[in-house]
């Protein structure tokens, strides 16, 4: 059982439903990072830090569970929040308004095939062209709602050409499920739940359209103090070491990302196959930048910004030599 596993690794858990402390064996350093959790399974942090046997000695950190990376940046903008992970596009909306309390310290690059439009057990749709008048849902501010709109794109159409319906991670997998909608732009763990549980198939998946590009994103005040900035240094490295862990371990970490979601592990194995990459933390870089930049300039021309976005100020470099090369 994956928790006889997690107990095998001497973790230390506590907090309310909300969050998870872990605090390893020399905490008391002072300084809490406050950190957010997006989805389940391979999205899960701490899922990984366990089955890579990591124990975060002298880090107290919380732990918070989000559906996905826009409710991240409203918490990052909110105070209630020090680091996080998203895609490119939450921080750009964030960037149209008036507060941005938070930097892009690090990018996250990995696999974009699990991106996909999934259409329902017996649907006759073969391409996006066939998805014309058609209900699809999407979370709104996130990957799934670019890469439904270059795929319109793509076939020659455009968003008006669609009902698109815009959903919480949890409402769209209810609706897909119960039929209410004829295909779902949707990304991680949804898809093997719904291929397994639902006779889901994949319509497209957004390969050559992300970057996968995902972004580390810390809150000013964590930047601006000294020990909080050290331990999001020390936390860095401990995401790389896990990374590195789980593209050496494939077969194990399916295993136990299959229990955590509740689908059989072939269907995991199936999506680590076919992955565009695996996880790795990587520096800022000026094509990252430029990378962002470009997803801003579609949404601002396709009219969803009310203004046009520059995203370079939302960058920060300071941690590009203390992200050490995945094993």
């Amino acid at each position: 059982m994956v928790a006889e596993y997690w107990s095998r690794r001497g973790f230390l858990g506590a907090g309310a439903a909300s969050g998870l402390l872990l605090a390893g064996c020399g905490a008391g350093r002072g300084a809490r990072l406050r950190v957010a959790v997006t989805g389940k399974g391979r999205g899960d942090i701490r899922l990984l830090f366990k089955a890579a046997g990591i124990v975060p000695k002298g880090l107290d950190l919380q732990y918070s569970e989000f559906q996905s990376g826009h409710l991240v940046v409203e918490a990052l903008n909110g105070g209630s929040l020090d680091l996080g992970q998203m895609s490119e596009i939450p921080p750009i909306f964030a960037a149209a308004s008036t507060i941005q309390s938070f930097r892009q310290i690090a990018v996250l690059h990995g696999d974009v095939n699990n991106q996909v439009v999934l259409v329902p057990k017996g649907s006759r749709a073969r391409s996006i062209a066939d998805l014309k008048g058609k209900r699809v849902g999407y979370v709104r501010a996130t990957t799934s709602q670019y890469f439904l709109i270059r795929m319109l794109e793509e076939v020659g159409l455009g968003w008006d050409d669609i009902t698109p319906v815009a959903m919480s991670v949890s409402d769209g997998a209810a609706a897909f499920s119960q039929g209410a909608l004829d295909a779902w732009a949707i990304y991680e763990f949804p898809i093997q739940r719904a291929v397994a549980t639902d006779g889901a198939r994949v319509l497209r998946t957004a390969y050559g359209i992300l970057s996968g590009n995902y972004l580390v994103c810390a809150h000013v005040d964590a930047l601006a103090d000294p020990e909080t900035a050290a331990v999001i240094r020390e936390y860095l490295a401990l995401m790389q070491q896990a990374f590195g862990w789980a593209a050496a371990n494939r077969t194990e970490w399916a295993g136990i990302v299959a229990q955590s979601i509740g689908v059989p592990r072939d269907y995991v194995m199936d999506q680590f196959r076919r992955q565009s990459a695996s996880f790795e933390l990587r520096p800022v870089t000026d094509a990252a930048i430029a990378s962002q930049q470009g997803v801003a300039d579609l949404f601002f021309a396709q009219k969803m910004l009310p203004k046009p976005v520059d995203v370079r100020p939302l960058w920060d470099r300071r941690f590009n030599d203390s992200i050490p090369k995945r094993d």
